[in-house]
Order: structure tokens, then sequence, then C-alpha cells
């Protein structure tokens, strides 16, 4: 880490309220589209692992946006973990876990989030000792409603939710006592990613940074 980079918290939940959900196909949008989610006021950038450009999108941003945070999403295979970190991968994010995922993630020594999409799922990772967990794909899994009703029995669980998130659903979110961040794409449209519209992107990034003062 450059005297530049800020630092990462021990908890994934704690590195910014909103969190781009960023999938890089042109491994030439990578550090543009990092700088306009920076200058908006999103320093956390997590960069899934879909696209065979991936790994070097996030290397070219780690290398080049010391400002970021950037860190690695659809980690789906133990591989995929020490890997992500490798190339420059400062925190991780799974849709879903299983045990030899847990402990690949951990073994990695970055700030990690494994998915769940149920009671059951939780409880388990809470008997790993595990207490911060994405909530994927949260509106397709119940939203506000279901997190509100694992606050009573299960209040050790913080979340971060993802999962056809947008700006107008994002606040009722962040108002649960359990969640402590969100993670969304809705900032970073397909038209103007597309177009290399960074001004837009700044934008939009600008109004989700927003969120956090509400």
């Amino acid at each position: 880490m450059t005297s530049t980079q800020p630092a990462v918290p021990a908890s994934a939940l704690d590195l910014a309220p909103v969190i781009p959900v960023v999938v890089v196909r042109d491994l030439a949008d990578a550090v543009p589209l990092a700088r306009a989610l920076v200058a908006g006021g999103l320093p956390a950038i997590e960069v899934t692992l879909r696209t065979p450009v991936a790994r070097d999108a996030i290397a070219a941003i780690a290398e080049q946006v010391p400002e970021a945070v950037v860190g690695a999403g659809t980690v789906t295979r133990p591989e995929h973990a020490g890997a992500a970190v490798a190339a420059g991968a400062r925190f991780l994010v799974s849709p879903g876990w299983t045990p030899a995922l847990l402990d690949a993630m951990r073994t990695t020594g970055v700030p990690f989030l494994p998915g769940v999409s149920t009671t059951s799922e939780v409880v388990a990772l809470l008997e790993q000792g595990v207490t911060d967990l994405k909530f994927f794909p949260a509106e397709a899994a119940g939203g506000t409603a279901y997190l509100k009703s694992l606050a009573g029995p299960l209040p050790q669980a913080r979340f971060c939710p993802t999962g056809g998130i947008a700006l107008d659903s994002a606040p009722a979110y962040l108002a649960l006592p359990n969640v402590a961040c969100v993670g969304g794409s809705w900032m970073l449209p397909e038209a103007a990613v597309r177009a290399g519209d960074w001004d837009r992107v700044e934008a939009l990034a600008r109004e989700a940074a927003a969120l956090a003062a509400r």
C-alpha cells in the first residue's frame, strides 16, 4: 500500500455507505471509470469477476487509481480469492458461500463478505464467527422486509444488500439497523459506460454518495 492509498477498515461493511458493483468488459474503461467514481465520492469499488479482463482491471485500478479501494466481487471459487488479492483486490465479496470458499477468503487476510439469502445461511456463518455478510439477491430475496425481520432474532448480523437496489430504494435499506452499506450499479448505466461518458458516471456517483448524508 502506498502512502496515498486510503486505509482499509477491518470490516468491508465499513468501507463506504454505497459500494458500486462494476462489470468491466473493456479493460480500457477500468481506470477512467474508477476515477469517475472516486471523483463522485465513491472510493470503494467492487469489480466483479464476471469477465476475462476483471483481474487485469483490478490490477490497473490498484496501480493507477490509488485513491480507490478496489475489491473483487463474484468470488465463487476458492482459487478466485487468492488470485484476486494477488491482482490488487483489497476486499472480497461472494454471492454465496461454501466451507472451502469461506476458508479461502479468510486465508487471504483481507476483509470479505460471504453472500447469504436465507436465515439458515446467516446462522451457519454466525456459528463460524462471521457476522458481516452480503445479502443477495436483495430485492428478489425479500428486500427490506426480510432484513428487518432478521434484526430481532439475529442482531449480531450486519449486511450489505446487493441485487436490484436503485437510488430510490437504497435509503430504505440504509435506514435499517442491521444494514451498514448497500451495493449497486445504478450509477453505472450501460449507455454511459459504453460511450465513455465519465462525467455522467461522476454525476450519478455524487448523487449516490449523497445518500450517506440523509
